[in-house]
This record gives C-alpha cells, structure tokens and sequence, in this order.
C-alpha cells in the first residue's frame, strides 16, 4: 500500500463519528460479503471507533457548532492544527491549552487563555459522561470527608 497525499486533510473526531455512523447506515442495507477476514475486521475497527467516539464530546457536535467554534478562534491566530485539538479535546484548564497550544506561554496571555476556556466551554457541547452523572462527583466529594 503506497500513501498518495500524506497531507490530504485533517479530520476532527466529528467527522470520523458522522461519517462512520453513516457507513454504517449503508452497510446495514447490504448486508453482503459480511464473513470475509477483511469485512470482519473492518467491522470490528468500525465498532470500536465508534463506541470510543460516542462517549466523547463530538458525538454532541454539529455542523454549525463547529462552524461556530472555528468562527470563534479566528481571532486567537492558532494552526489548523491547534484549533483541531480543542475541538476535539474540549480543554477546560490553562494547563491542557498549554498542551494543545504550541508556545502558548509566548503567543498568549493568561486573559487569551481564559477567554478561549470560555469559547471552548460555552461553545462545544460537554462531555456526555460528566453531564449524565452529576450526582456522582458530589457524591465522591461526600465520601472524602
């Protein structure tokens, strides 16, 4: 197998989940040549990509939420790159933009980096584990004492 075009486009876990979720619409209406070794092992990846993904932010994502988000970053100057990574990672800390942001010590102040938490945070839906268990962290926080 030979890569053609290493750098053809970066895609954000969104578009993996919608376009997986739609092949697999597809391959549910054809549902031949399901036994073959490399069938099955797509369908084992394809599954497996998708239950990772579905417990993750983007499965709440939507076209215009990202349109919106990326609108929203234009005025940060940050890398295709960078601006994939918090849309995908959905940072909440100053400590994870450090992670996500190349030099963000030199590119950002601490307002920059507080005002893009709040972007990310208004923006980007939440984390569908942490919202369908709010009673969990307090009920955590309870036992600690």
């Amino acid at each position: 197998m030979e890569v053609r075009d290493a750098n053809a486009a970066m895609l954000s876990n969104y578009e993996v989940y919608q376009l997986l979720t739609e092949l697999k619409e597809k391959r549910k209406e054809s549902v031949k040549n399901k036994h073959s070794t490399g069938q099955q092992n797509l369908n084992t990846i394809m599954y497996e990509t998708l239950k990772y993904l579905s417990k993750t932010p983007c499965a709440r994502q939507s076209p215009e939420t990202v349109k919106e988000f990326l609108t929203a970053m234009l005025p940060h100057k940050l890398t295709k790159a960078e601006k994939l990574q918090l849309l995908n990672h959905r940072p909440q800390t100053a400590v994870e933009i450090q992670l996500m942001v190349e030099e963000s010590e030199e590119r950002l102040t601490e307002e920059q980096i507080d005002e893009l938490i709040q972007k990310v945070t208004d923006i980007l839906p939440g984390d569908p584990q942490q919202e369908d268990t709010p009673g969990d962290a307090e009920m955590d926080a309870s036992t600690d004492q």
